[in-house]
């Protein structure tokens, strides 16, 4: 490749090691997306036939399944076929550009989803004789609209930004997918500005959707505190707990990984991290949502009598 033509497939190196340690890491996440297809459906399915379930905060749960599905199977089948085929494996720049943007958006429509998930407990804790008011059907529905349409609306210019440049150093990409930190590293132009900005703009949806967090948790904790019953603050907080240990894992997985301005990590670092959030979270979301969770609990165990009938029959 001359240093005047910029690449139109890249090569991506996946993951060190033999073949045989590619094989087990092959099985290993091939069980962690079947369990995440599996265990995220479900709990779509039951928020959606479930009448016990039919509250905003199963609405947006089932809208968060929905997204932990697709930014699943965006990377994981992908990065499944390089670790069983021998080589490295080749993805031409339209599919790069298609499989970032995606990535981005859907990762951006969580983080606001999970916001939307932690006012939704506010109200639920600190002002529960309004919350069928406030948290009406009409309010979910356009709120999860909201966070859809910016999700993807607001990564448009920076993947485009991004493929604006000539990748003239090599084509060889150090990850499992098109990282974007991995594509400025090829390029042969100077991105520090787009950089910059594009640091910028993570600043402010990650920090945007993180302070109604914030602030919602702030006000929670200040108000089962002053609960005047230990059963009353347990059922408070385990109503909670759920949506509080998935921005744990969300945030700072993304505060290691997206906001940060130099490209000085590792590139084993990064895919680590990358890991958390495309494998690690959409797996651990059906179990954290459903074994703290007595209504889901029960809406599954009624499902599994359901389909067991039907087997029968």
């Amino acid at each position: 490749m001359n240093n005047l033509s910029s690449a139109t497939e890249f090569y991506l190196l996946g993951f060190p090691g033999s073949q045989e340690l590619h094989h087990i890491l092959f099985a290993i996440f091939f069980f962690s997306y079947s369990v995440t297809l599996v265990g995220n459906t479900v709990i779509i399915v039951i928020v959606c036939v479930d009448k016990r379930l039919q509250s905003p905060m199963y609405f947006f749960l089932g809208h968060l399944s929905a997204s932990e599905i697709l930014i699943t199977t965006i990377i994981v089948p992908m990065m499944l076929w390089g670790l069983l085929l021998p080589g490295m494996q080749t993805i031409s720049l339209a599919a790069c550009a298609t499989q970032l943007f995606l990535y981005l958006a859907v990762a951006t429509t969580e983080f606001a989803l999970l916001g939307a998930m932690a006012v939704d407990r506010y109200v639920a804790v600190c002002n529960p004789l309004r919350y069928n008011v406030i948290m009406n059907s009409r309010t979910c529905i356009w709120v999860v609209i909201v966070s859809w349409t910016f999700g993807f609306l607001s990564e448009i210019w920076p993947v485009y930004a991004t493929f604006q440049f000539t990748f003239c150093k090599s084509n060889l990409l150090d990850h499992f997918f098109c990282d974007r930190r991995q594509l400025f590293k090829l390029s042969c132009d100077d991105t520090l500005f787009t950089e910059f900005v594009l640091f910028l703009m993570a600043i402010v949806i990650i920090v945007g959707s993180l302070a109604p967090t914030v602030i919602s948790y702030t006000y929670i904790i200040c108000t089962i505190l002053r609960m005047p019953t230990a059963s009353g603050q347990r059922k408070a907080f385990s109503t909670c707990a759920s949506h509080f240990t998935v921005v744990v894992i969300m945030y700072g997985s993304c505060l290691f990984i997206h906001v940060k301005p130099k490209l000085t990590q590792a590139a084993e670092y990064n895919k680590i991290v990358s890991l958390l959030i495309s494998v690690l979270t959409p797996f651990l979301n059906p179990f954290i949502f459903t074994l703290r969770n007595d209504k889901v609990k029960e809406a599954l165990w009624d499902l599994m009598k359901c389909c067991n009938q039907l087997f029968k029959g």
